[in-house]
């Protein structure tokens, strides 16, 4: 018999579970000797629980902090390091590859082969080339449509594994009371609530082969609603990929956002609306140079504003979506075009941030005046409040997806900004999902 392989499996709480789940659980010839985390607060120090880990790991795993990952290949004797988690600068992706190569182990990633499940119902993977595309609006827009023609939908998230990972290993979602019950993070929240309003049942969690198995025994039709910018863990019969029109460049420069745009059927470059036209048409160049054979499709992304104070005049406070304005890297979102657009004056978030809010902006100087809306604990939901209820300002504008006031009691008064999605010319997303829409009626009426 061989020696054993020695691996350590980089993270954040999502991809690097389910590759676990789906590679190395069950292989003999290899030993997983932990996982890192990076990316969100909180997550090293804790263990991969028995239960998931699987029989050769009766004590479960162990999960690091990266910032430890030089002496763990040498204090493990690790073999092979596998990378496992999105929206990395390819440069960055193979900073951390030379210091593995330099600490004397291999460095390995993952493809789609190794990792997606196969499905027993149709799939549309929704997913980016970055965060903050406007992957979120376009999984609703998909299955509005997909609703519209009479089949039963199923979302499934990628996961945001930032509690108990045993009780979360399936987590279905219909109703708020399901969301509530769940005690998730605003993060999770800001992915859940809106489907579940739409009437589509959301599914996320720790194991993806459960979650598969039963999302599709209630489904006509499963969407894949990616994270970050990372390849689907289902094997999609439709992979739409949303880029982002204010940020050319970003498709082939971010890893896998690269092979997300690469893998393509049909690429979405969402925000034209705000974008110079001749960086819109420079951008679906490159696009169609790089995947020649997918359908390229321009969409606007409106922002709706829910009625409230006018807020024309009004010093207004804004609250964005956390991951995409911290390792997303946008300064502004939806809140901040709304009250601009509504005349408003923007007041200054830093000079306000308590606590963990002030550290977020402490390590992402990027952010401008609006404040991410930072929950992964009950320590930085009170953060966020008391960063609110200090300001200055005579409204809150909340760009997050989510309804903030049924977490936060900010004494201010709060209008909901939120974006949608509205197909540019042709083809529609009604076009290219037709042949899902065929195939699903037809399986279900031979079910």
């Amino acid at each position: 018999m061989g020696v054993m392989r020695r691996v350590l499996i980089l993270g954040a709480g999502g991809r690097d579970f389910h590759d676990f789940n789906v590679v190395f659980r069950d292989d003999p010839d290899v030993e997983v000797v932990g996982f890192t985390a990076t990316q969100i607060p909180g997550i090293a120090g804790r263990r991969y629980p028995p239960v998931l880990a699987g029989p050769h790991y009766p004590d479960g795993l162990p999960i690091h902090d990266e910032r430890d990952l030089v002496a763990l290949i040498g204090r493990e004797r690790v073999d092979e390091v596998v990378f496992a988690y999105s929206d990395i600068a390819h440069v960055d992706v193979m900073h951390t590859a030379s210091k593995v190569l330099a600490a004397g182990a291999d460095f390995r990633l993952l493809g789609p082969a190794s990792t997606e499940l196969a499905a027993p119902v149709p799939v549309v993977a929704v997913c980016a080339v970055r965060t903050g595309c406007g992957k979120s609006p376009t999984s609703r827009r998909v299955g509005q449509i997909l609703q519209d023609a009479g089949l039963r939908v199923g979302l499934v998230r990628h996961p945001m594994r930032y509690g108990d990972l045993e009780a979360q290993a399936v987590q279905r979602f219909a109703t708020q009371a399901d969301i509530d019950a769940a005690d998730p993070t605003i993060e999770e929240r800001e992915e859940y609530e809106l489907p579940v309003v739409m009437g589509i049942t959301t599914w996320a969690g720790v194991d993806y082969a459960a979650i598969l198995e039963r999302a599709a025994a209630e489904a006509d039709v499963l969407i894949w609603d990616g994270g970050n910018n990372d390849l689907p863990f289902f094997a999609p019969d439709l992979l739409i990929a949303v880029a982002d029109a204010l940020r050319p460049g970003h498709e082939t420069t971010y890893h896998p956002g690269e092979a997300v745009l690469r893998r393509a059927d049909v690429v979405l470059v969402n925000k034209v609306g705000g974008a110079d036209p001749a960086v819109v048409e420079r951008l679906v160049a490159d696009i169609t140079t790089v995947n020649p054979g997918a359908a390229v499709m321009r969409a606007e992304s409106p922002v709706v504003l829910d009625p409230g104070p006018d807020l024309a005049g009004a010093r207004v406070l804004c609250v964005e979506d956390g991951p995409t304005t911290t390792h997303g890297g946008l300064a502004r979102g939806a809140a901040v075009v709304a009250a601009e657009a509504a005349g408003a004056v923007l007041v200054d978030g830093r000079a306000c941030a308590v606590g963990a809010i002030a550290e977020t902006y402490a390590r992402f100087p990027h952010l401008g005046p609006a404040v991410p809306a930072m929950g992964y604990s009950p320590e930085q939901v009170r953060d966020l409040q008391a960063t609110l209820d200090a300001a200055p300002c005579d409204a809150i504008v909340s760009g997050t997806p989510f309804a903030l006031d049924r977490l936060v009691a900010t004494r201010h008064p709060l209008r909901r900004a939120s974006y949608s999605v509205a197909e540019v010319g042709h083809p529609t997303l009604d076009e290219v999902l037709a042949p899902v829409v065929a195939a699903a009626r037809e399986r279900a009426a031979e079910a």
